[in-house]
């Protein structure tokens, strides 16, 4: 490969007064590969992909560089250090090679089971020195925080962090993976909600899509379906009663046209959690709780 093929130094995107360094191969690398023993690990809920990053990853680091020692850890981060490293499972093109095609990850997955200490602890005697963690905000803070006790110790690891969103939420990248996938199941969804807000007198269809903080999915799949009246996401504020309100709109369009199509955001409105209270004033964080990754739980019914 010509020089020209690689990423200058100082080839970087400024934002906001913050420099992000364009993706591709480096002219210059920190670690010798044949030296490189690297753990992969996928954390939290599931993601249309994961298998082909834990492929592409296998196979670039096998034949691009070299890397012959390659482990996946299963069951997230608890796996790190589990009796006996029972959950290290040696990764190789050969026991890769047709994973892209399964669902789910061949590593597994879950959440909370971070310790940072008892992961080095792991990670120094086994030998390992680059780490790629698949997940999303908990898997995120979880490097940030095994990042700082890398740096306390001195040790020379590096640490990879691959955003797994289907919620397509990370800046900078145009399509997260997995975010065309879940577009083309909502769709799916939605159709079958229009047939069935079709079939009876002012049926309503209703389709509550993945979307906590973000409204990319409910978004594009209202593009895509083109069934949908009303689009309810988490960036756009509305109101509940009024002329311009929701639920009159709803009314008027059944007058109208006898039935409905709403698709909503799992985030739209804050999630209310008291019938007539206004939807702008109240916060995410309702219910005060939050699930092993540190992301608050939203409330799960009106009342």
């Amino acid at each position: 490969m010509s020089e020209k093929a690689f990423v200058k130094p100082d080839e970087v995107y400024k934002i906001n007064n913050k420099a992000f360094m364009k993706a591709g191969p480096r002219l210059h690398v920190a670690f010798k590969p044949e030296e490189v023993q690297v753990a992969i690990v996928t954390c939290g809920g599931l993601c249309p992909g994961l298998n082909v990053v834990i492929r592409e990853l296998v196979m670039c680091l096998y034949y691009n560089y070299g890397v012959k020692t390659i482990y996946g850890i299963k069951w997230g981060y608890e796996g790190f250090y589990a009796e006996d490293y029972k959950f290290w499972i040696p990764l190789t093109p050969k026991n890769v090679t047709d994973i892209h095609s399964q669902g789910g990850t061949i590593l597994g997955s879950s959440r909370g089971g971070f310790n940072a200490e008892k992961i080095l602890d792991a990670l120094v005697e086994k030998g390992i020195n680059m780490v790629f963690g698949i997940g999303g905000d908990g898997t995120h803070r979880g490097i940030a925080a095994l990042n700082a006790e890398i740096n306390k110790r001195g040790l020379k690891i590096v640490l990879g962090g691959i955003p797994k969103t289907i919620d397509n939420d990370i800046p900078l990248i145009d399509r997260s993976f997995g975010f065309e996938s879940a577009i083309e199941e909502a769709v799916k969804a939605i159709s079958s909600a229009n047939v069935e807000a079709n079939c009876v007198p002012n049926g309503i269809g209703l389709v509550k899509l993945f979307g906590r903080s973000c409204g990319f999915i409910a978004m594009e799949a209202t593009l895509a379906s083109r069934d949908v009246n009303i689009c309810l996401i988490p960036e756009a504020k509305f109101n509940l009663y009024g002329d311009k309100g929701l639920l009159n709109f709803i009314f008027k369009r059944l007058k109208i046209k006898h039935h409905c199509v709403i698709v909503v955001a799992e985030g739209a409105g804050k999630l209310i959690n008291k019938l007539g209270s206004s939807v702008n004033d109240l916060k995410i964080t309702d219910t005060g709780k939050f699930d092993k990754s540190g992301n608050p739980v939203l409330p799960v019914k009106l009342s």
